[in-house]
């Protein structure tokens, strides 16, 4: 019997104006869970684009605040990992009240209960955010081994990929001797390939959207974990 949208928890999501995805974490989210989506300006990847996305931060988050969600999420790797999560929690709780999280949090955390020190990153970011990411992530301790990208120059051109692309891209990176592989960014196309990217990988894989998505669960004392999207969400690693 279906619980309805909101009875188990109710996640505000800010998301980039211009990506397509914002709909992977609703498709994952067990029964009972709502995500409500607030969009935030940006049309280019880039690093400019990554700082600028944060500047209305706290007019956003009050418009999510407004729906009574139980916890926000800023949902943009990037951006949340240049700006730091400790900066931006602190704005959407000054604006607000409420808790909130970042994707970088959800990611560093499934990094370390998965057990994945020594990182495989495959991103669809231009060279300037790929290199920033493996400067930011060495920073706090983690070992980049091997990097894939296919630089988008949009938001909208990294969705218009077909997830296929994605576990192709990801199977050039499998003879890495990295412990699991990190997939880097919360506009792509890459639900209906997760499981299978993990099979054939052989080792954890953790993704933007399903890691944030399995860090809001636990935030929010959800018990469910969904089948399909590999171990991480799948509870493996709670």
């Amino acid at each position: 019997m279906s619980l309805g949208f909101g009875t188990a928890a109710r996640i505000g999501h800010l998301y980039p104006s211009g990506g397509l995805c914002d709909y992977e974490l609703q498709l994952m989210a067990p029964d009972g869970v709502q995500l409500v989506t607030t969009r935030m300006p940006f049309r280019r990847s880039s690093l400019a684009d990554d700082h600028a996305l944060l500047a209305d931060l706290e007019a956003h988050s009050r418009l999510l605040a407004d729906a009574e969600v139980d916890l926000i999420a800023m949902n943009c790797t990037a951006a949340t990992l240049l700006a730091g999560p400790e900066s931006v929690n602190a704005r959407i709780h000054a604006s607000t009240g409420l808790p909130s999280t970042t994707t970088i949090e959800a990611v560093l955390d499934a990094l370390e209960r998965a057990g994945i020190g020594r990182i495989a990153l495959l991103t669809p970011y231009v060279e300037e955010v790929t290199s920033a990411e493996v400067e930011l992530l060495t920073a706090r301790g983690l070992e980049v081994v091997s990097v894939a990208s296919l630089p988008c120059a949009t938001p909208v051109e990294q969705a218009t990929h077909d997830p296929q692309v994605w576990r192709d891209l990801a199977a050039g990176l499998g003879g890495s001797a990295a412990d699991g592989l990190l997939i880097s960014c919360a506009g792509i196309r890459l639900a209906p390939v997760l499981a299978a990217i993990e099979e054939d990988f052989g080792r954890p894989v953790v993704a933007s959207n399903q890691a944030l998505l399995w860090h809001c669960l636990r935030i929010c004392g959800v018990a469910e974990r969904p089948q399909g999207y590999g171990a991480l969400l799948a509870g493996e690693f709670d």
